[in-house]
């Protein structure tokens, strides 16, 4: 195999496959890139079982062909790499080695057999659709806060994709929770994704994902079956396995009869929570909401460093309330905002909270109180 490509190129598909491949394995192809070059293009693929990622770039190939080579080994040779430089890869199975060659620089970099490199088996996919990038990058970016860390409830590390009824009629909607709080976020339903299976969508590939995503005027292909989901976009095809479990009746803790109303400008609010929970080393440091009318007050007590306290204007005509909340989530919930105002809808001091964009209901999130 001999190939020449733009170092630009090669960097963008090195670098999307080394971040799929898993650092810690115990199977040394696993820390590989598959390297394929056949007619006008190369592509390279890498896996760590679970996500398989393929990424295509166009090339000048002298001689087609295939090998593997350390993906992180790669990827920092092309990182310094000077720009603009034309880099050539070449092949010799004979004895295990592609060369690395740029202006002066020359690299000779120790291969494994392409036909040892698992291939992601090939499955039926019970839904194709395509969405624009901006949608499902709205979808998983204002849900992915919430993803549950506890590996424990393995159910609950990833975002549920699934068709939903939503008020103004069926649509794709995306979930996370990990129990303290909660992200359900909607957007129309795509054509042909009516009879899509809910899945849940892994924390890693979502992470993934979201480099498909960049470009506004992309269509994403998407492909969904029991057990596996695909992006793809012209270039690059992202597949990975889903997880396999039962998503809680999530509907069963967004609260429906939440009265008390709070509006408040979103980004103050962020900041006057960040600053008020300064004084307070814990993790989960507890901030405390004191609602009058049009008045918030938000403070901290942690006796063993301090007390602080800031006063917001708000729109409030409810009872005085008071309610505690860690300070972490409240930041991670009002940074989703992307319009002025947050809306809260507050029950009492012991039942969980319901924010929401103004009167936009397409992005929703609960939140559990703390005691204070």
């Amino acid at each position: 195999m001999k190939l020449s490509i733009e170092r630009a190129a090669l960097l963008k598909a090195v670098a999307q496959a080394q971040s799929v491949v898993e650092r810690r394995n115990t199977i040394p192809i696993l820390a590989n890139v598959l390297i394929e070059a056949e007619g006008d293009t190369v592509s390279f693929r890498a896996t760590d079982l679970d996500i398989e990622v393929v990424d295509k770039a166009p090339a000048q190939v002298e001689r087609a062909g295939a090998t593997t080579v350390s993906a992180t080994t790669l990827h920092e040779i092309v990182r310094k790499l000077p720009d603009g430089a034309l880099v050539t890869l070449t092949a010799d199975s004979a004895v295990g080695r592609l060369t690395v060659e740029a202006g002066r620089s020359n690299f000779s970099l120790a291969t494994l057999p392409k036909e040892d490199f698992p291939v992601m088996a090939s499955s039926e996919y019970a839904s194709n659709f395509s969405a624009p990038a901006p949608v499902l990058r709205r979808l998983f970016d204002k849900s992915k806060f919430a993803i549950s860390t506890e590996e424990t409830r393995y159910y609950l590390n990833g975002v549920y994709m699934h068709v939903a009824d939503a008020e103004d009629g069926r649509s794709l909607r995306c979930v996370a929770t990990d129990g303290h709080r909660l992200a359900r976020i909607d957007a129309d339903l795509p054509e042909g994704a009516g009879e899509m299976p809910g899945v849940i969508v892994p924390r890693k590939t979502v992470g993934e994902l979201r480099k498909l995503l960049e470009d506004d005027e992309m269509k994403i292909a998407v492909s969904v079956s029991e057990t596996k989901v695909r992006f793809a976009t012209p270039d690059i095809t992202l597949t990975s396995k889903v997880i396999d479990g039962t998503f809680p009746d999530y509907t069963r803790v967004i609260p429906q009869a939440n009265t008390r109303r709070m509006e408040v400008d979103a980004s103050d609010f962020a900041r006057a929570v960040d600053r008020v929970a300064t004084v307070s080393s814990e993790r989960s440091r507890a901030v405390k909401l004191q609602l009058d009318e049009d008045r918030l007050v938000l403070s901290v007590n942690a006796p063993d460093s301090g007390a602080a306290e800031e006063e917001l204007a708000v729109a409030y005509g409810d009872e005085r309330l008071e309610i505690g909340f860690n300070a972490k989530y409240l930041l991670e919930i009002a940074s989703q905002v992307d319009r002025e105002n947050a809306v809260f809808l507050f029950n009492s001091s012991g039942d969980p909270t319901l924010m929401r964009e103004g009167n936009d209901t397409s992005a929703v999130y609960v939140v559990m109180p703390m005691r204070v």
